[in-house]
């Protein structure tokens, strides 16, 4: 289905070209003006210059030239040259008809892109043994997000969340164990056998012995070189710490899956750093004999600089002096990994922005040393940081880096005592329904708390704020659609059939704001994916939910009694309730029956 925008920019071009002036300046956009009119085009004052006419004259040429169109209520032109425009209520009805009959396949006039894609994302990279914090929640909702909405425009998108599973940490883990229980089989050279299916160790005991090796390898020399020659053990095929690792990673990766179901997010790949290994030492060769690599103070690097940088881009080191491998290797290899399994058209890397230099180091030496072709993209979009009310990066009261967790079970408690303390005698829910709606509302809050900002700014995660069922917030778009669900019903209760409706011509200001809004739908679905930019779909989301609320406020639905104008509103909020239902869930999150 054609975007209105578009619809309205071609009969533009057509009035232009009739006239004999270049299409290019019939750009039509929505008015920033809405006391004034709907949409506009300037071209005529660029195109004055052109001509040596004055800018109204051309405008008054064009606007006598669409007048009668029945795509337009209202055509005027204002000086100095501007074209404004209104709708027909007609064609805008139409319009939506055409939205409205497309709702059985979810995509509400949104079309597929023409040339479907594989695209990957990296948007996960938590380390094993270690759990989720406030840290991952950027990464985690902007990518699922993102994901959501190709897989909506009809591409192939692959979630990886890139697992830090083989370095330093597991050797830290692996010496503690062995400090704490030296009688384990993993640690025996004699043994001979399976090793236990059952780890030696819960989640929770995991998640204490690693920060614990942690501090006590910063104060022990002797106890760091014990955890490097573990580390060097393991991954030179010691059969116990292996088995060992291969419980580590379970235990770990049971927990994560828990915890990103909870932030309704998943991944079609769970590949950890571990996967790439494989691919270092042909990697490396293949630099080595094209030439890219070479020895600089005894590391193996690649040169990535380039004439036109403005600022100094050190070398992408691959190897160090010892020969050992580094995150630039194992993002190199993963690279390699990707493109031999699946051949993405693009890569996209959902990190903390303060990476920027690192990926444009390794984006250049997958490009020049022949990785990845030149026509495969790889992007990087970089997040800020979620900040505390103070400025700073957000910690728990007693300074602690807060757990993801912890976040989310704090929220649910407030939202859950807020729908306690909110319910009516005669509208009351159980406690079980009470809870799954305050989960539903709290991930709301998370989720469009943090995805209404841009993603490459810091912002402030205000508690307070987010969870308000008022302004700019994730309850109150629930709260939105709520409100049309229940409308919906009682309306359905009276005994009418909520099938084969569709929207009419609108009867006042709001219920024609309401439409236009509506109609924006599919441009702005295409425009958030092509920039990458989930919180375009939040501010469209928001202005949709006031202009329903408006035209509510000012509109009788269910007391209506023309029939056929009842069941004209019936299929507005129909269609109204469908697209935010939409929008929400290509956001990740969903919204309840009732609060």
């Amino acid at each position: 289905m054609k975007k209105l925008l578009d619809q309205i920019t071609q009969t533009m071009e057509d009035a232009f070209e009739a006239l004999g002036f270049e299409k290019k300046f019939a750009r039509v956009t929505v008015s920033n003006r809405p006391d004034l009119c709907e949409f506009q085009c300037n071209g005529a004052m660029a195109l004055a210059k052109q001509e040596k006419k004055a800018p109204i004259d051309i405008a008054e040429q064009i606007a006598e030239q669409i007048r009668e169109h029945a795509m337009f209520e209202e055509v005027s032109a204002v000086k100095p040259g501007f074209l404004n425009l209104k709708l027909a209520k007609k064609y805008l009805a139409e319009y939506l008809k055409e939205m409205s009959m497309d709702a059985e396949s979810g995509k509400y006039g949104c079309e597929r892109v023409e040339k479907p894609q594989t695209i990957m994302i990296d948007y996960g990279g938590p380390n094993v043994a270690k759990p989720l914090h406030v840290g991952h929640l950027r990464s985690a909702v902007i990518g699922e997000s993102i994901k959501r909405m190709g897989i909506f425009l009809g591409n192939t998108m692959i979630g990886d969340v890139h697992l830090g599973d083989w370095g330093l940490q597991m050797g830290l883990i692996i010496t503690e164990l062995k400090f704490r229980k030296p009688q384990l089989p993993y640690f025996n050279s004699a043994h001979v056998g399976e090793y236990p299916e059952e780890p030696p160790f819960t989640i929770a005991e995991l998640e204490e012995i690693y920060p614990t090796a942690s501090k006590k390898s910063k104060e022990d020399e002797r106890y760091k070189e014990k955890a490097m020659q573990a580390t060097y053990d393991l991954q030179h095929g010691n059969k116990g710490y292996q088995a060992l690792w291969n419980h580590i990673i379970k235990v770990s990766v049971d927990d994560l899956k828990k915890n990103y179901k909870k932030l309704n997010v998943s991944f079609e790949l769970w590949k950890g750093e571990s996967d790439a290994q494989p691919y270092i030492p042909e990697m490396v060769r293949r630099m080595k004999d094209g030439g890219y690599a070479y020895i600089s103070e005894g590391a193996l690097v690649v040169d990535v600089k380039e004439e036109t940088d403005a600022k100094e881009i050190p070398p992408c080191m691959i190897l160090k002096s010892d020969g050992a491998s580094l995150y630039n290797t194992t993002d190199l290899a993963t690279i390699v990994q990707r493109m031999e399994a699946f051949h993405p058209n693009q890569i996209i890397y959902v990190v903390d922005k303060r990476q920027d230099l690192y990926f444009t180091q390794v984006f250049r030496c997958a490009k020049k040393t022949g990785i990845v072709s030149e026509d495969t993209q790889l992007y990087f979009l970089g997040f800020g940081t979620m900040n505390g009310k103070d400025g700073k990066p957000f910690k728990t009261r007693d300074g602690g880096v807060m757990r993801l967790e912890s976040l989310l079970t704090d929220i649910e408690t407030t939202m859950y005592e807020k729908i306690v303390a909110n319910q009516k005698e005669n509208q009351q829910m159980d406690d079980e329904l009470a809870r799954q709606t305050a989960a539903q509302i709290a991930l709301s809050a998370v989720k469009y708390g943090d995805l209404s900002n841009q993603a490459s700014k810091d912002y402030i995660f205000d508690v307070d704020r987010f969870t308000s069922f008022e302004g700019n917030t994730g309850p109150y778009i629930l709260y939105t659609i709520v409100r049309i669900k229940s409308i919906l019903n009682k309306y359905e209760q009276a005994g009418n059939e909520r099938k084969n409706l569709y929207v009419g011509e609108a009867h006042s200001e709001s219920e024609k704001a309401l439409q236009l809004e509506l109609a924006r739908f599919n441009g702005i679905i295409e425009s958030a994916f092509a920039e990458l930019a989930p919180h375009r779909i939040c501010a469209y989301v928001y202005d949709l939910a006031n202009a329903l609320n408006h035209f509510y406020h000012e509109t009788k639905i269910l007391s209506e009694e023309d029939v056929a104008l009842q069941k004209s509103y019936i299929a507005l909020l129909e269609l109204t309730r469908g697209v935010l239902e939409t929008c929400i869930d290509v956001l990740g999150f969903s919204a309840p029956e009732r609060m």
